[in-house]
């Protein structure tokens, strides 16, 4: 059970991450977070950061887009401006959001990296569905009322992990 939720690499960030590293990989597709993953869960826009990482990768061929559990407005507001594709309300971890995201880059799961802060959504839903998961530490230390609860359960599988692997905070792939 403990496997489920244990990610392929934890990274201290997401913007260590090279196009060079996926493809090296064989990954030629990254599906991301949002709130905490890429900025604060409180932050309205884009940084210069996540607007240069994205044009990067996507200069490079590789395909990105935005999976998040925030409603419509914030996703679309991020996602708009850096002009990457998005799936709000995705209702992580279930399978439905990261089936149509794939579906909709024409990737497959073996081909696909899922970036996100949070074990029980992004890293969970992203095993399940058989992808490489890169879980990173959150941009905030707060977060907000619908994620506290997620926060007390991954303390606890966190501590259950180090106790049975060697995973470790990386700065890239």
């Amino acid at each position: 059970m403990l496997k489920n939720f244990s990610p392929d690499k934890m990274l201290t960030s997401p913007f260590g991450i090279t196009a060079d590293q996926l493809r090296k990989m064989g990954k030629t597709t990254v599906l991301t977070d949002l709130d905490n993953t890429l900025l604060a869960w409180d932050q309205l826009d884009a940084t210069d950061e996540i607007y240069n990482w994205f044009r990067i990768l996507e200069e490079e061929g590789i395909k990105v887009m935005i999976v998040s559990n925030n409603n419509e407005e914030r996703v679309k507001r991020v996602a708009v401006a850096t002009k990457i594709p998005y799936l709000a309300k995705a209702k992580k971890p279930l399978a439905a959001a990261y089936k149509k995201a794939l579906a909709d880059l024409g990737s497959t799961p073996e081909e696909t990296v899922m970036i996100g802060d949070q074990i029980m959504t992004d890293i969970f839903g992203g095993n399940r569905q058989k992808l490489m998961t890169v879980f990173v530490r959150p941009v905030k230390d707060t977060d907000g009322f619908a994620t506290k609860f997620n926060r007390f359960m991954e303390r606890i599988i966190l501590k259950r992990l180090a106790k049975k692997s060697e995973l470790k905070w990386e700065d890239s792939l």
